[in-house]
C-alpha cells in the first residue's frame, strides 16, 4: 500500500493542476512580452495585423530561415461559417537546428518546425504567440541540447523583436 500512495496522490493532483489558471509573468527587459506558466510566450506587436505578419515573414526570410507556410485560421473559420478574430499561424524553421531536438527524442517532432501564431484580441491589440523552447525541452525530457534550445530561443526572440512594442 505504501508504494501506491505517491501514485494516488499524483493522480489526484493532475486534475487540480489542470484547473489552476495560468498567470503571466513579464519577461525581464520586455514590458510587452508575457511568459505564461504553460509555456506560451506572447509578444505585443506595434503594428496592425497584416503588417505584423509581413514583418515577421520578412524577418524569417532575411535570417535565411525556411518559411514553410501560413495558415489563415480566421479565413478558414469563416469558410466554415464560424466567426473568428484575425488569426494566422506561421510555420518556419531551420532543419539544421530543429532536427537536433528530434535526435534526442523523436516525439519532439510534434513541436517542430516552429509555429508562430499572430492574433488580434478583442481590444484590437496584435500579438505574436509561440511556445517557449525551454518548456518544449522539459515537455520532451530533452536534456542534451541546451545550447541548441538557447539558440532557438535567441532566434525566436530576434524574430518577434521585429514587431515588438
Amino acid at each position: 500500500m505504501r508504494s501506491r500512495i505517491p501514485v494516488i496522490v499524483a493522480a489526484a493532483l493532475v486534475p487540480l493542476a489542470a484547473a489552476i489558471p495560468y498567470f503571466p509573468t513579464h519577461a525581464a527587459g520586455a514590458a510587452e512580452t508575457e511568459v505564461f506558466e504553460n509555456g506560451i510566450v506572447r509578444v505585443k506587436s506595434a503594428y496592425r495585423f497584416a503588417e505584423t505578419i509581413e514583418r515577421l515573414k520578412g524577418d524569417v526570410r532575411s535570417k535565411g530561415i525556411t518559411f514553410f507556410f501560413a495558415v489563415e485560421q480566421a479565413r478558414l473559420a469563416g469558410e466554415a461559417g464560424i466567426t473568428l478574430r484575425p488569426s494566422t499561424l506561421l510555420v518556419f524553421g531551420n532543419p539544421a537546428l530543429g532536427s537536433q531536438f528530434m535526435t534526442s527524442n523523436p516525439v519532439a517532432g510534434i513541436d517542430w518546425p516552429v509555429r508562430l501564431l499572430v492574433i488580434e484580441d478583442e481590444r484590437g491589440d496584435v500579438w505574436a504567440v509561440y511556445n517557449d523552447f525551454r518548456y518544449i525541452a522539459r515537455r520532451h525530457g530533452i536534456t542534451d541540447r541546451d545550447s541548441a534550445f538557447d539558440k532557438a530561443a535567441e532566434v525566436i526572440a530576434s524574430i518577434t523583436s521585429a514587431v515588438a512594442r
